[in-house]
């Protein structure tokens, strides 16, 4: 009884994931509604399928989070990107190098790259009677060739500015493009997505069984909606430096610090933002780390630096600047309470406190708590726009079993979904309030005999 509740939820799971990305269509912020509820319902079927889960004998359950990871994977394939366009220009960067051009040289719409276009990337526009464009396919927007200004569309979002992204992603758009060639449309890169996904299941339940920590707790990453979603349907490259932060953070936990200081290098190199990951990793003998971490970083950026200068910036300071970071208004929580002029330097005052504290506390054979608090404290504090960023949190949240913190991923898909600045708001602060009373509760007085008791209880009366 208790493997076929779990699996009902799995597979209502695995239809309403399909149901989305078929059904729905690409995301109307007009209009969310469909998309919401959508959403609100396969949060709860995942918290339901993990409760049912606890209580289903380890090896079973071990069998069931690997089919239901494959499972809700393989729906999540069943349709084209939902709510971005962003692996349009991990194809179209894959596809720029295996040309023989860096992807940071010219613009999408350069016509130095006009030979390069797919009809899939950049269809042709409708004219209008009153001589304006218009573009049928979906994801995509009209634009224009530089300097010849010929008018077409573009699935591309920002296609009038370079790529921002660093090395690692790139070689991961061109090796993917090298295997499927320019045609292939969204499948390969979700493709790869699921496997990265599967990989990082794999390696937490055996580091789970490795640990002494009970392996149902992968499912946390396996079964989660945002994986699904963000990882697969949309294919963000955040689940390849989700990935290699994994295995730093398992092997800097063994002892292998130079190997992980390897791997922390390129997943920066993948998006920058796990270096957020580092300050966990560095309670002993950090220097091994750092210097792994920063001559990978500088290798991988090396063949791009030779071929573009400067240029290998991207649009990263842009991009910065349209997001609001340089000036403070991004910072949706701290504006409550500081001057937009002054929360930039009280979020760099915070996150430097926060990674201050996870250096000084962290357990350095098991720094998984520690990647929660900064990674998590970290989003918070930013408040992106983009759930995708919270990748980097979940396989960390599986290895600690601290659910509550999927409070923050949960605020960020509300942001996503519902673009209101005080819905934002309201969503992060109960985030926090969450994360802090779960926190108050488990250090109280017996606090964690009482949290845990019911789950140790499950857990006894289950047969391994």
């Amino acid at each position: 009884m208790r493997i076929a509740v779990a699996s009902v939820f799995v597979v209502a799971m695995a239809a309403l994931t399909w149901y989305s990305v078929t059904a729905l269509g690409y995301f109307d912020r007009t209009h969310p509604t469909a998309l919401l509820l959508c959403t609100a319902g396969l949060w709860a079927l995942f918290a339901l399928a993990f409760l049912a889960l606890r209580r289903v004998p380890v090896k079973v359950a071990i069998a069931m989070i690997l089919a239901g990871s494959a499972l809700i994977g393989g729906a999540a394939m069943a349709g084209p990107p939902n709510t971005s366009t962003d692996s349009a220009r991990y194809a179209w960067d894959g596809i720029v190098q295996n040309a023989g051009i860096s992807p940071y040289r010219y613009v999408p719409v350069d016509d130095h790259l006009a030979e390069l276009r797919p009809d899939w990337l950049f269809p042709a526009a409708v004219e209008n009677a009153d001589g304006t464009h218009r573009c049928l396919p979906a994801r995509t927007d009209v634009t224009s060739s530089e300097p010849s200004h010929e008018v077409f569309c573009s699935a591309l979002n920002r296609s009038k500015v370079p790529t921002i992204y660093p090395p690692t992603s790139e070689i991961f758009f061109a090796a993917v493009r090298f295997v499927v060639g320019p045609d292939a449309e969204y499948w390969p890169l979700q493709l790869a997505g699921l496997l990265m996904s599967l990989g990082i299941t794999v390696m937490l339940i055996v580091a789970m069984r490795r640990r002494g920590i009970d392996p149902r707790w992968a499912a946390l990453w396996a079964w989660s909606p945002l994986v699904a979603t963000e990882a697969i349907t949309n294919s963000h490259v955040d689940v390849l430096g989700a990935l290699l932060v994994v295995v730093a953070s398992l092997l800097v936990s063994r002892g292998i610090r130079f190997r992980g200081g390897i791997a922390l290098g390129a997943a920066i190199a993948a998006k920058l933002i796990p270096v957020i990951a580092a300050p966990a990793l560095l309670r002993r003998q950090p220097w091994k780390v750092i210097v792994a971490a920063i001559v990978t970083f500088a290798v991988l950026y090396i063949p791009y630096v030779i071929t573009t200068g400067i240029g290998v910036l991207g649009y990263l300071p842009g991009y910065l600047s349209e997001e609001g970071y340089d000036n403070g208004s991004r910072f949706t929580l701290l504006t409550l309470f500081v001057p937009k002029a002054a929360s930039l330097a009280v979020a760099a005052l915070l996150l430097l406190v926060t990674a201050v504290l996870v250096w000084w506390k962290t357990d350095p054979t098991s720094p998984w708590l520690g990647q929660v608090i900064m990674i998590g404290t970290t989003l918070l504090i930013v408040s992106p726009r983009y759930p995708w960023y919270a990748l980097l949190l979940v396989p960390f949240i599986a290895l600690s079993g601290r659910w509550e913190w999927f409070a923050v991923p949960l605020a960020l898909t509300v942001r996503l979904l519902i673009p209101s600045h005080g819905v934002s708001q309201v969503a992060i602060s109960i985030a926090i309030v969450i994360i802090v009373g779960m926190a108050l509760y488990r250090t109280g007085p017996h606090g964690r005999t009482r949290l845990m008791r019911p789950i140790r209880r499950a857990f006894r009366r289950s047969p391994v």
